[in-house]
């Protein structure tokens, strides 16, 4: 079965069920928060794909990975996602079910990437800008990466905009290459 299929068909099944109970705005959350343990743990990953691991065990590292104790709602999800053998796929759920909420909600990811950190004034400017050209909800993110060297990547949903040096360098080096 399609890798991108099985996510989606749970993250909408999940959502469907949020928003029946008037949960859909705190499973968001928990969604955004299983994402970030599983970029900041890699072993939670190889954890839950580890075949002797019990299925209760399981169930109790991804209910750890919430930060916190999962409501009932998102407990019950856990133990149905594993019980069917689909723990593998629980960051591509959260982030499915990122991905359905925003689009329901008219909610725009904005990524900001830079070198260095901005101040805050720096930030709300670009913010107050971004606001000015939709009329989506913007949630934003501040990223720092220094080897972009300089400038600052700003992506929205699925759109980019690259003016880093780094971007800028390649692009020079591609075009020195192809000129001999």
């Amino acid at each position: 079965m399609n890798e991108g299929l099985i996510p989606s068909r749970y993250a909408k099944a999940l959502y469907k069920y949020a928003q029946e109970h008037h949960v859909a705005a705190p499973i968001y959350e928990e969604m955004k928060r299983l994402d970030a343990a599983f970029a900041t743990h890699t072993e939670l990953s190889k954890a839950l794909s580890n075949p002797a691991l019990s299925a209760a065990d399981k169930v109790r590292v991804l209910s750890s990975a919430f930060g916190e104790k999962p409501d009932d709602y998102l407990l019950r999800f856990v133990q149905l996602v594993i019980r069917n053998r689909r723990e593998t796929f629980a960051r591509a759920i959260a982030l499915a079910y990122q991905d359905i909420y925003r689009r329901a909600n008219h909610i725009a990811r904005v990524t900001i990437t830079t070198a260095v950190a901005l101040d805050k004034e720096v930030l709300d400017r670009i913010g107050d800008l971004m606001k000015k050209q939709t009329d989506k909800t913007l949630e934003f993110v501040y990223e720092i990466d220094p080897s972009i060297i300089g400038g600052f990547i700003l992506r929205v949903d699925s759109m980019q905009l690259d003016a880093s040096v780094n971007s800028e360098l390649k692009k020079l080096r591609l075009k020195l290459l192809n000129s001999k």
